[in-house]
């Protein structure tokens, strides 16, 4: 069947949502809102840190602006309709619109996890290899990888939107979900879906499981080098530049295996909307949190730039 058909059958969807209690609408919309901004200024303001100061301006820190920048974009790519849905009821998204909000949200999910497996390669380098890092983490190099990362995630997320989308949706149009995600799709189509079963579950697979193999085998050999270290304050060092980034990855990754990667008999729709409010929403709000509290490097960029900040202001009073 054809996509033109398609748009016949259904020209827009409407999705359950979080919940119908309409006297949590205004408590959740404030929830959101604040998490929401918070991922925005956390994200944004890592960026912007990053750039003015010049200590930060390594391989590190380039992929974690990277990072930064992905999080804003697939946190953009749902929660802004949620709150629409808590504010207005509006729970209404037309048919090329869940296709724009589908393809955004799992590209930016992928290229994120191929930036943390990048990441995971850098550690390696700095902790393992550290008289070849300047020569192995080039400029040029840094660039290929995170131009990689974004045509994976992009190339991913249009293969599943192209199968999504060409499936026919003849019996309904209700999501039982608050964005137009891959799982709830499937189930709400009236074709066969074994085809996009398969692809959904090689995908995930690969970018879950590979990748988390590819991270588990250089934090091994982190590890193994760090405990060789003879200096206990060269040991704290190695292993106070991964622990940011390990935590970034337990996180992320433990949810889309619990998500995606569950036998399909065990799937709750209510358990998998929690999972997706998570990976969705919370975990784009917990990056900069978890790099900032933990990375010494951030704090003293930041307390530079509040300094320069209160610097200014005297002078301009």
């Amino acid at each position: 069947m054809s996509l033109m058909e398609n748009i016949s059958e259904v020209t827009e969807f409407i999705f359950v949502g979080l919940t119908d209690a309409i006297e949590l609408q205004v408590p959740l919309f404030i929830i959101f809102s604040l998490i929401y901004l918070i991922t925005l200024v956390g994200n944004l303001g890592m960026i912007v840190l990053i750039l003015l100061d010049p200590r930060l301006h390594t391989p590190m820190y380039f992929f974690l602006s990277n990072l930064s920048l992905v999080d804003c974009v697939y946190a953009s790519a749902v929660t802004p309709k949620v709150m629409e849905g808590f504010l207005r009821g509006d729970k209404i998204i037309p048919y090329n619109g869940c296709a724009a909000q589908m393809f955004f949200f799992a590209a930016f999910a992928i290229i994120e996890i191929f930036l943390l497996v990048s990441m995971a390669f850098d550690r390696h380098a700095a902790v393992c290899k550290p008289l070849h890092y300047t020569t192995t983490m080039t400029s040029t190099i840094c660039v290929l990888i995170v131009t990689c990362c974004y045509m994976f995630g992009l190339l991913q997320s249009s293969i599943h939107v192209a199968f999504t989308f060409h499936l026919s949706f003849c019996h309904s149009n209700v999501i039982d979900h608050f964005f137009c995600d891959i799982l709830p799709l499937l189930a709400l189509s009236c074709s066969d879906i074994y085809t996009n079963n398969i692809i959904l579950f090689a995908f995930t697979s690969f970018n879950a499981v590979f990748t988390l193999l590819v991270i588990c085998n250089s934090y091994l050999l982190i590890f193994t080098t760090i405990l060789r270290m003879r200096s206990a304050e060269a040991k704290r060092k190695a292993f106070s530049t991964c622990t940011s980034h390990l935590t970034t990855v337990s996180i992320f990754f433990g949810t889309i295996i619990f998500m995606y990667l569950r036998p399909r008999s065990s799937h709750s729709m209510d358990t998998d909307k929690i999972a997706s409010v998570f990976y969705t929403m919370v975990i784009p709000m917990l990056n900069p949190l978890v790099y900032s509290v933990r990375n010494k490097e951030v704090k003293n960029a930041f307390k530079k730039v509040i300094g320069k900040a209160k610097s200014s202001l005297f002078l301009n009073s």
